[in-house]
């Protein structure tokens, strides 16, 4: 009976002790994206948000903290009594954050549209490209991430600028006849933008398109359905995730973006990211200026929570 019983009982212990370790393995992964987030998003967020409520000073920082932590509670129930959010009131009283505010937002989504507009024939293509070929296509799409953003939006300056290579050649074919000016306007910063975040744009689609099952397409076209009407109907419906996906990795940085209007749309462009340099390091008024950000991160962060709880809703009741 003894050895009955050790025989019976060693596979269960051997499977409580794989249960345990898996469990603990599960957490630990659970807990490593949690700490990232905690390091890199939510204690500078702390940090900002502390610098948005303090006063500027002529001090090195430029401001003077009205929430010090090295004062113990009651010094911290004392600043928690006389805080003020007058810096977020002053967001409302110029125009000029308003005004980038809303010409940030257009931008990107223009630019966003853009984006889709050209990369979504390329994803299309790369899905349904020969499986061989594909990882060739892949490598295309991620071969400018191998060169310096920065060199390679100063490259779209030698090219849009009016003695630039696009001059060159559209007046060389006789397309033109004088130089177009497209540096500092808005269509050279849509280029650039557009260039720069399109790989952020293919990826997400060509996971989506490239898991679609073809046979679906080949059915409509048994049925009759013309290939425009099942491109609408079954390819573009199942590409939606990837759509939603490559948006939002375009649009959200696309808001903040300062390099490229600053570089190629020139000193009269007016958005957000530019705003916040200039009361950085122009005006050097900090809590001003993290105000502003606060207020760009709730306004890019609260219609995306929105969103997700939207579309998590829709899957429990498609269950």
């Amino acid at each position: 009976m003894t050895n009955i019983s050790a025989s019976t009982l060693a596979p269960a212990q051997k499977s409580l002790g794989r249960r345990l370790i898996s469990g603990f393995t599960g957490r630990l992964l659970i807990l490593v994206p949690y700490a990232w987030l905690l390091f890199f998003f939510l204690i500078p967020f702390i940090i900002v948000f502390k610098i948005s409520l303090s006063h500027t000073a002529i001090a090195m920082p430029p401001y003077m903290p009205t929430l010090d932590f090295s004062e113990g509670l009651a010094g911290l129930w004392e600043a928690l009594k006389e805080l003020s959010f007058e810096n977020y009131g002053w967001l409302t009283q110029d125009p000029l954050y308003f005004n980038a505010y809303v010409s940030s937002v257009v931008i990107a989504g223009i630019s966003t549209m853009l984006t889709l507009l050209v990369g979504y024939p390329i994803a299309y293509g790369m899905a349904r490209a020969p499986a061989s070929l594909r990882p060739t296509l892949l490598m295309l799409v991620i071969l400018p991430f191998w060169t310096s953003f920065l060199i390679r939006v100063y490259a779209w300056i030698g090219i849009l600028k009016p003695e630039g290579l696009l001059n060159q050649l559209l007046m060389g074919i006789g397309v033109i006849s004088s130089p177009l000016i497209i540096i500092n306007t808005y269509t050279a910063i849509f280029i650039g933008i557009v260039y720069s975040y399109l790989p952020f744009m293919v990826l997400p689609l060509y996971s989506s398109l490239e898991k679609m099952d073809n046979s679906l397409i080949e059915a409509a076209q048994d049925l009759g359905c013309p290939p425009i009407s099942a491109f609408w109907k079954i390819t573009f419906p199942l590409s939606v995730p990837g759509v939603i996906a490559g948006c939002l990795l375009v649009f959200i940085p696309a808001v903040g973006e300062f390099v490229i209007p600053d570089l190629l749309g020139g000193s009269q462009t007016l958005m957000i990211g530019r705003t916040l340099w200039n009361e950085f390091f122009s005006n050097r008024d900090w809590p001003v200026a993290s105000a502003a950000a606060i207020i760009l991160l709730l306004v890019l962060v609260i219609p995306i929570v929105f969103f997700q709880n939207a579309q998590a809703r829709a899957q429990e009741q498609g269950r």
